[in-house]
């Protein structure tokens, strides 16, 4: 097998990047030579590669179904949003500059470029390339400027198949109205459909299917059925609702739950850091945004954040932040990661990231931060209180003073974090993914009647949930017509639906 496959979606959110991830570890058990890429992404969850770049987590996550390493290759262009009209712009992992949707279209052609160069480095290194679009490739006021869908299919002669969410409703009109949208060179490249997170007799959906053929031309490749199992390493934070669950734990040991309140910022970063703990049995894990969710948490969680500053703010003006400082003064545990752990310091100088200059924290820490305008990238591991932990570190703002005693200590000996009663705070993502060091916390957190899992491993789990995927997809796409198209390039002779652009 040799080739490459774009995954296009009807919408964010449709099921791209697990499809992507579920194929590659699929061509990967076979043996395969596989490696995931997106071209572009627009996310605030990210992790450090090995070569010391930035890359979409779902990218990374992608590379660990095919039995790889994270690499800045597998994701160009990342987008990190830090309002409703601006991003931080980060190219080969590295941030570059902050940017509007208008001031990025000037960037569109050199980017093209850098694009192409990465595609077809991994397409010399690698059988197989499956490729995950952005957003829906019937975005057709930017299609001038595509890197990610339709345009990066064009430049490289790649099939397309779109996925559909059908637990949203509406799936055979949004599959239907992708197609019907483009233009007939670009409905040339679309081969074939998935429908995700089926529920159900698939008998009954089959004459749409057929329906859709006929429209269109293209078979569906399959259907893959929901699965309650699969959440863990969400794309962004489109998932990440005010009080909603996160994942799906198992009963607990003991005879009680214990009860994590995870604040869910509007400029969240890295949400992901909450989810080991919602891996354990009997511990619910759940988004919050109004102060009545945090009171009776047994623990409440500020999570990263692109915005840290006006995140803050965001908090005062909920009586999220009043809250919080009251519930420590109870005795109650708060942990802040990253942004959220320099919200609970003294003072915050930034001059970078929001431009505000001094702000007061939530002087819950004897911690003072300042930003720089060189962003911290690093790979990290250490130990805390004789535990082996491991993480990474994401961001601009930089700890000048540190009043309190740290959380732990890296490698080279420095102290990383702060513990002042109870709360605690890090800049490290994934620590939460230390299993030793997150038993030690939920000892120390434990309400009567809790007990610590003594085995949960969340490596184990995310190995589980890819694998699932795998079976996913091999039982329910059709791996002939899968092979066909990685193998074949882009379709020929596919009927052009009359278009809208034409009209």
């Amino acid at each position: 097998m040799r080739g490459a496959l774009l995954v296009a979606g009807t919408t964010s959110d449709a099921g791209k990047s697990v499809l992507v991830a579920g194929l590659c570890r699929m061509l990967a058990r076979r043996g395969v030579r596989v490696a995931p890429f997106k071209a572009q992404n627009m996310s605030n969850n990210s992790v450090v590669t090995l070569d010391g770049g930035e890359i979409g987590r779902a990218q990374a996550l992608q590379a660990r179904a095919c039995g790889l390493e994270p690499s800045v290759r597998f994701n160009p262009v990342l987008l990190k949003p830090g309002s409703d009209r601006t991003s931080q712009l980060v190219v080969r992992g590295k941030a570059m500059t902050t940017v509007g949707a208008r001031d990025y279209m000037q960037h569109r052609q050199w980017l093209r470029a850098v694009v192409a160069e990465d595609l077809e480095s991994l397409r010399s290194e690698f059988d197989v390339v499956i490729c995950e679009g952005a957003g829906s490739p019937a975005e057709i006021n930017l299609r001038a400027t595509d890197l990610a869908n339709m345009g990066l299919a064009e430049a490289a002669r790649i099939p397309v198949v779109v996925v559909g969410d059908i637990d949203r409703g509406g799936v055979l009109a949004h599959l239907f109205g992708t197609v019907a949208v483009l233009s007939p060179s670009d409905q040339a490249l679309i081969a074939g459909f998935v429908i995700n997170k089926f529920r159900g007799d698939v008998a009954l959906l089959e004459p749409g299917l057929e329906q859709l053929r006929s429209l269109t031309g293209r078979p569906t490749l399959g259907v893959i059925p929901f699965a309650d199992d699969l959440w863990l390493d969400a794309e962004d934070s489109l998932g990440v609702t005010g009080n909603a669950p996160v994942g799906r734990p198992g009963p607990p040991v003991g005879s009680a739950w214990l009860t994590v309140a995870a604040v869910r910022l509007p400029r969240i970063s890295n949400s992901t850091d909450v989810e080991a703990l919602a891996c354990e049995p009997g511990v619910a894990v759940s988004w919050v945004t109004d102060p009545s969710r945090i009171r009776d948490a047994d623990l409440v969680v500020i999570p990263g954040s692109k915005s840290t500053v006006s995140d803050l703010e965001w908090l005062r003006s909920t009586g999220l932040a009043d809250e919080i400082v009251a519930r420590a003064g109870r005795g109650q545990a708060v942990l802040g990661i990253c942004g959220g752990y320099q919200m609970l310091g003294n003072s915050i100088v930034d001059d970078v990231e929001s431009g505000s200059g001094t702000t007061a924290g939530l002087g819950l820490l004897d911690l003072d931060v300042e930003f720089a305008p060189d962003k911290v990238l690093a790979q990290m591991t250490g130990t805390a209180d004789g535990i082996s932990v491991s993480g990474y570190e994401i961001h601009h703002g930089r700890v000048v003073r540190n009043g309190d005693h740290p959380l732990l200590a890296d490698s080279s000996g420095m102290p990383e974090g702060s513990v002042r009663g109870p709360v605690r705070g890090t800049h490290w993502h994934g620590l939460l993914e230390s299993d030793d060091f997150r038993r030690s916390l939920l000892r120390e957190l434990a309400v009567p009647g809790f007990v610590a899992a003594p085995d949960t491993a969340v490596a184990a789990v995310r190995e589980q949930q890819l694998d699932l995927l795998a079976d996913l997809v091999e039982q329910h796409l059709d791996q002939d017509l899968l092979e066909k198209l990685i193998n074949g390039g882009a379709p020929i002779g596919l009927p052009v639906i009359a278009s809208a652009l034409e009209a």
